[in-house]
């Protein structure tokens, strides 16, 4: 589809279905943000396949932000796309790969959930495909149809097994932290925590960083190319320790080359450096915290082999149940931590503090007599396994 009264008809029939199926194709190596290539939708009884090239997307968004539920597979990418392309993301949301974590399914490619759950096989295709080359070809087309065709029978099936497992509302609580998360654009002046040695960084280097991290961002969006090309993270961080006063400092910076300083990039990276030196602790922030004190480290072993043999136990993705940075921002008290709120406090969230605060102990579970083996949590009986050890005399002095 490639002009406007087509798309029009689309919108227009989407507006009274209940759910429709969304995908999209899309390129970000060379520009600063992904550039949409194709759409796909897919509703009960008709499918389309939209040209972005060709036509403005943009009107899309009332059928967005209405009251049907898109469904995706691996939906936040797409978000993004469609944030970036219509204005707005899905009101109501339904991620097929979520929903399959929550079924025993480890991170499922959409190929693999169709040929397990329904018996369908996609057509084969180059993941490599530029999709904004044109024409495209009747193959393409047709496997881009395929990504969208059969997302609405394959959210029935597996909404029929959440409900017999009573996991329907932990999908939608998590689909929901995907579908507000993807709403806010990226933030220009918190770009620098995203920097993997941002919290490294002390007094004024803080401030440089947030500065010049910041104008790498606005120059990148300016220039629609790849923030790296504009200055890659090696010379952020160098920068930021060093704080060069001239050219000639800034170009001894490891990572820095003659070509970022072109078209009066180097003045406008000096001034940053300057403001950046001035910025006041309060403006800057504080990374958030990835690990925990080190008295803390060991429970944070032991919780992740207990939510991994959970995970099997409970035929869940153990990805879904937390990664690392989760347990790390419960462990250290932040108040939005995943594993605080919803049902991972009530299943995770409880006992991991018990565990942590000494009223519950991990165990192997006994094989046999109908009892599997593995971890168990359990009430902790406070008496210590005593090991006889021989101990030395006296301190060991060599010789």
């Amino acid at each position: 589809m490639d002009d406007d009264a087509g798309l029009a008809d689309v919108v227009a029939r989407l507006s009274d279905e209940p759910r429709y199926a969304v995908d999209t194709e899309f390129h970000r190596e060379r520009t600063y943000a992904p550039r949409l290539a194709l759409l796909q939708l897919a509703w009960s009884d008709g499918c389309a396949v939209v040209d972005p090239l060709a036509v403005d997307v943009a009107p899309l968004a009332s059928v967005l932000r209405g009251p049907g539920t898109a469904v995706l597979h691996a939906a936040g990418q797409d978000l993004e796309v469609l944030l970036r392309a219509c204005g707005t993301v899905p009101a109501s949301l339904f991620d097929t790969q979520v929903a399959a974590g929550f079924l025993g399914f480890s991170t499922p490619s959409l190929a693999t959930l169709l040929d397990r759950v329904l018996g369908v096989p996609l057509p084969k295709g180059d993941r490599l495909t530029d999709w904004l080359r044109r024409p495209l070809s009747a193959g393409q087309l047709d496997y881009a149809v395929a990504d969208v065709a059969w997302l609405l029978p394959l959210t029935d099936a597996l909404e029929a097994e959440l409900d017999a497992t009573g996991r329907r509302t932990w999908v939608a609580e998590e689909v929901e932290l995907i579908r507000t998360r993807s709403r806010t654009l990226p933030d220009p002046d918190t770009a620098w925590l995203r920097l993997k040695e941002a919290r490294a960084l002390r007094g004024r280097s803080r401030g440089v960083a947030a500065a010049v991290a910041a104008w790498r961002e606005r120059r990148a969006a300016s220039l629609d190319i790849p923030a790296r090309q504009v200055l890659p993270d090696l010379a952020v961080l160098g920068i930021a320790g060093s704080m060069p006063r001239s050219t000639g400092a800034l170009k001894a910076v490891r990572g820095v080359d003659d070509r970022h300083l072109r078209g009066g990039a180097g003045d406008e990276l000096l001034a940053a450096v300057a403001a950046g030196r001035e910025l006041p602790d309060a403006v800057v922030g504080e990374p958030r915290r990835d690990d925990v004190d080190r008295d803390l480290r060991p429970a944070v072993a032991l919780v992740a082999a207990w939510m991994a043999q959970l995970g099997r136990d409970l035929r869940i993705d153990p990805a879904l149940l937390a990664t690392r940075g989760d347990l790390a921002a419960f462990l250290n008290g932040d108040p939005d931590a995943r594993l605080a709120n919803g049902w991972r406090s009530t299943l995770l969230g409880e006992p991991v503090r018990r565990l942590v605060e000494g009223r519950a102990a991990l165990a192997f579970g006994r094989t046999g007599a109908g009892t599997r083996g593995g971890l168990v949590l359990e009430e902790r009986s406070n008496q210590p396994v005593v090991v006889d050890l021989p101990v030395p005399r006296a301190p060991w002095t060599g010789g």
